[in-house]
């Protein structure tokens, strides 16, 4: 029996597809996806070499991913014929679709993807057997072996090294931790599991760092003429540092309280690789690192009872900030037509104000074109909640932020492509050019789960800048609360707070940048030990740059003396703080 697996992400030429590989650990490999909002994307094709000639099986994993009107869509062709299927029309999520036999010659074979519709049709791999075999589906254990075996990749990760600190994440906070511990003579290996660095300040999703900020930041968060951040070149500048871009960690090892190693797949070969560490810093935003080792994580919106916090409900839930897709839109030269998209319009119904836009990487919260009745907003919306703020589009708050990421993307998808159309439609002179200049396939992330460190920062401990024996950064900025609900339009807000407290910095303890559960894992941003209110605040990528700052010194402090973090809040703190320093950070900010 021949086997032949060609994975989409191994594609020659990928034409106008997109590689989209930050579903891998859910769906089981990275993909290509049509993204053309509205106009088919150039063709992907790939060339492979066939062993022995005979009469192939073939089959096509996708996915349908709007099942009642099927908006994604595209053919296969190989050698020029085109498959009797059109994929992505199924009915089902990711999987494997026989598109029945082809006699195919020894030697040299194309393959092409052709988009049919320009909405986001994705393409997981091909599969070419002459046997009866149906290959396997999902992102298991079998079908991950399966994956190798065909691809001749090794069943074990192959060694990367051994480094003084990993970081794992490649946001500004990863991108931070990493500058740090290098200028502190640390070696270093990042790992990004996106092509570029910044996470949502990259030229991906473009925000612009907020909170405190400081020389290292701004410098990590300089923008290129194309919007892209100068962190890569910064970073690629230190002797000290590899940065593995592409990469997701997706297993560790560890013994007893201490992690040894993790292992990452690279999003392009498949290839698995092992880097082993004595110092760990998690600056995913996910806790990731967390999770796979087994570390006690808080989650959800405590009750207003368990820490005494004004902000908190007065019952605990467990939803969260959700995600946002970033877009932008343009008036053309002429005249430019949409296709009807009734399955955006179902979930965006009949809202129609395209605000909040990001008018370039760096400037979000732009206004956006209005039609209809939504020129005359109801008078009984506050008014904060008709400013054109770019994070009011915003879904999966009661949804699981890990398992139910591509669905909370594509629901954010079709509330955009339906509400530019029904701009379009209620006033068709007006918007006759209009049209969609931008839109994100990667959202911005918003809340996961917070690791449980030695101590949690709560929102008293802020409003009532609680002095803390053991501080090791300032953060600043107002709480930002979200409240998902709106009445009519599930990926709206229903309302917004803002409180910007005295608008005063305020101290972030040591104790809350490291795992109360395991002795070499650090962390920074968003997933630190916080409480749901206290970190509406502390999440500010500048702030969590600070953290990164902090942490990168508590490593340095814990390698010289073979300690634990704990083990420096113990007895290190003098040093720790002069390391702080050394980096450019404050202890001793001056109000």
């Amino acid at each position: 029996m021949n086997q032949i697996l060609v994975e989409a992400e191994e594609f020659d030429h990928y034409g106008g597809w997109t590689l989209d590989a930050q579903f891998d650990v859910q769906m089981g490999s990275p993909y290509l996806l049509a993204h053309g909002l509205g106009s088919p994307v150039d063709d992907a094709t790939t060339a492979i070499e066939v062993k022995q000639a005979g009469a192939y099986r073939v089959w096509v994993r996708a996915k349908d991913w709007v099942p009642s009107h099927h908006p994604g869509r595209f053919a296969v062709s190989i050698n020029g014929e085109t498959l009797p299927i059109e994929f992505g029309a199924n009915g089902q999520d990711w999987a494997w679709e026989a598109a029945g036999r082809i006699d195919l010659p020894a030697g040299p074979v194309t393959i092409t993807l052709t988009d049919l519709t320009g909405f986001d049709g994705r393409c997981d791999a091909v599969y070419l057997t002459t046997g009866d075999d149906e290959p396997p589906n999902g992102a298991g254990p079998d079908a991950r072996a399966w994956r190798r075996r065909l691809r001749g990749l090794p069943d074990e990760p192959v060694d990367g090294g051994t480094f003084d600190v990993v970081v794992a994440g490649g946001g500004v906070t990863g991108a931070a931790a990493a500058l740090a511990a290098a200028r502190l003579g640390l070696t270093v290996a990042l790992i990004q599991n996106r092509p570029v660095l910044g996470g949502n300040a990259s030229n991906e999703i473009g925000i612009t760092p907020r909170g405190e900020t400081g020389p290292l930041v701004k410098a990590l968060a300089d923008r290129t003429a194309d919007g892209d951040l100068v962190a890569l070149d910064l970073l690629r500048a230190e002797p000290a540092v590899s940065v593995y871009l592409e990469h997701q960690v997706f297993d560790l090892a560890k013994t007893g309280t201490r992690i040894t190693s993790v292992d990452a797949r690279d999003a392009r070969s498949g290839r698995e690789t092992r880097f082993r560490g004595t110092m760990f810093i998690d600056c995913t935003g996910t806790a990731i690192l967390g999770l796979l080792a087994g570390a006690r994580c808080l989650s959800g919106q405590e009750s207003r009872s368990e820490f005494g916090e004004p902000l908190a409900p007065a019952e605990r839930t467990e939803s969260h900030h959700g995600n946002t897709v970033f877009f932008r839109t343009r008036e053309a030269a002429r005249p430019v037509a949409f296709p009807d998209v009734p399955w955006a319009v179902e979930v965006a119904k009949d809202y129609a104000n395209l605000g909040g836009q990001l008018e370039k990487p760096g400037v979000d919260n732009g206004p956006g074109p209005v039609a209809g009745p939504a020129r005359t907003p109801d008078p009984g919306i506050r008014r904060r909640m008709l400013s054109p703020l770019s994070h009011f589009w915003e879904y999966g708050q009661h949804l699981d932020p890990y398992a139910d990421a591509e669905h909370i993307r594509d629901h954010l998808l079709r509330a955009i492509y339906g509400t530019f159309s029904n701009v379009k439609t209620l006033e068709p002179e007006t918007y006759a050019n209009l049209e969609l200049d931008w839109v994100a396939h990667v959202p911005a992330q918003g809340e996961f789960c917070r690791y449980l460190g030695d101590y949690v920062l709560t929102e008293n401990d802020i409003r009532e800048h609680r002095r803390f024996p053991d501080i090791v950064a300032w953060n600043s900025g107002a709480f930002c609360l979200h409240y998902p609900g709106h009445e009519k339009y599930d990926f709206r807000l229903r309302d917004w707070k803002w409180d910007t407290r005295d608008d005063a910095p305020f101290e972030v303890p040591f104790r809350c940048l490291y795992s109360a559960d395991l002795d070499n894992l650090l962390m920074a941003g968003k997933h630190i030990s916080v409480t749901h209110v206290a970190g509406s605040v502390t999440k500010f990528m500048g702030n969590g740059a600070q953290h990164a700052v902090a942490a990168a010194a508590g490593a340095k402090v814990c390698l010289t003396h073979g300690t634990s973090p704990r083990g420096v809040y113990a007895n290190h703190l003098d040093e720790l703080r002069e390391a702080v320093a050394e980096l450019g950070g404050s202890t001793a900010h001056v109000v």
